[in-house]
């Protein structure tokens, strides 16, 4: 069967989200690079550009790529997004350690393996960040997070005293 075809729209944010990785690809492996320079070992150097890369990419993300950033809500926005590439970015660094450890020629440089993890939190993050963290899925769960947490929900009648009119 023919799968139908991808929307316009869906497209151009995939183009996008794929130019801003690209990007934090850059920062993580400028970072990463830098890190090694200063002698710290490979996985200490890959942790520190993690988090800088997430960061940098939550920024372009949220205010080009998905155009949802939003003062008001920029730090629940960003533990969103921290909290989806948390995972996106463990599966990056276990695939980095464990292509990094193996010592060997092609996939055990630092840079092959940086590529092959960002491939893999490429995929998650992107889905996480479109459904959850910008998407509509996102705007559910803190409208109700927002109702759980208001203090002003309505209160139920005082019950009626006996021999009131009041049923």
């Amino acid at each position: 069967m023919d799968e139908p075809p991808v929307p316009p729209r869906h497209r151009r944010l995939l183009v996008k989200f794929s130019g801003v990785a690209m990007i934090g690809l850059a920062v993580s492996a400028l970072v990463l690079h830098l890190s090694l320079e200063a002698g710290l070992r490979p996985w200490a150097g890959r942790l520190i550009a993690l988090v800088i890369a997430m960061n940098v990419t939550f920024l372009i993300n949220g205010q080009f790529v998905f155009g949802g950033l939003n003062r008001r809500r920029l730090l629940a926005q960003w533990g969103a997004y921290v909290a989806n590439s948390a995972f996106g970015n463990f599966c990056s660094y276990w695939v980095f350690v464990t292509l990094e450890s193996t010592h060997r020629e092609v996939i055990g440089n630092p840079y092959v393996a940086l590529m092959a993890g960002s491939v893999v939190a490429w995929a998650i993050n992107f889905t996480g960040a479109r459904i959850i963290v910008f998407g509509r899925v996102g705007r559910r769960l803190r409208a109700r997070w927002r109702m759980a947490l208001s203090p002003s929900r309505p209160r139920a009648p005082a019950p009626a005293e006996p021999g009131s009119s009041r049923l």
